[in-house]
């Protein structure tokens, strides 16, 4: 059981049957005597992705939720999924959907990432903060690019598209930032 008033960000406890992660929480004193802390919970039912809020009182018991976090690998994409192997257990796991949809422009082969598992589902992917890609395509580099805070778009090994400067050309390794899908530095 977990405690209402021990929940903090990235805490995962079982809600409706579901594995529920906190994205954020608000602890509210009480201005009159007696009162309860108010612990207000802003979490993502990893089921459905839906971002739900919740009020619970300071001494509310949640239950603890079946989920694991493991090392893993990305093997490779097959059609519209994308299968992982557990680096501890060698068990593989298939995902499709919108959890793979948004990932699947940063994954390459051997790609190392996170696996939080639910009742022996594969319910979240986490990757790296960054990783290093190579462009394929881009417009030929610009003159005067380092003057002008100029961007062109381009294309990297994984059919990902984002803006780059304008300096950069085909076949550089860079990097890029797997939260908000943009250029951070050459690798």
């Amino acid at each position: 059981m977990i405690i209402a008033s021990d929940l903090k960000r990235g805490v995962v406890f079982q809600m409706d049957e579901a594995p529920c992660v906190v994205i954020d929480i608000n602890i509210q004193s009480p201005t009159a005597r007696g009162g309860n802390t108010l612990i207000k919970a802003k979490y993502r039912n990893l089921l459905t992705s839906q971002v739900l809020n919740k009020t619970f009182k300071s001494g509310d018991k949640l239950d603890e939720a079946n989920f694991g976090r493991s090392k893993g690998q990305f093997l490779y994409a097959a059609d519209d999924s994308g299968v992982f192997m557990d680096m501890e257990s060698y068990e593989q796991f298939e995902i499709n959907g919108d959890i793979y949809d948004e990932i699947k422009g940063y994954l390459t082969d051997g790609q190392e990432v996170t696996l939080g598992v639910f009742n022996d589902m594969l319910v979240t992917v986490e990757l790296p903060l960054t990783i290093e890609l190579t462009v394929t395509e881009t417009a030929p580099a610009l003159k005067n690019a380092t003057a002008t805070a100029q961007t062109k778009e381009a294309v990297l090994e994984t059919g990902l598209s984002i803006q780059v400067p304008g300096y950069l050309e085909s076949n550089e390794r860079i990097k890029v930032d797997t939260r908000e899908g943009r250029f951070i530095s050459r690798a």
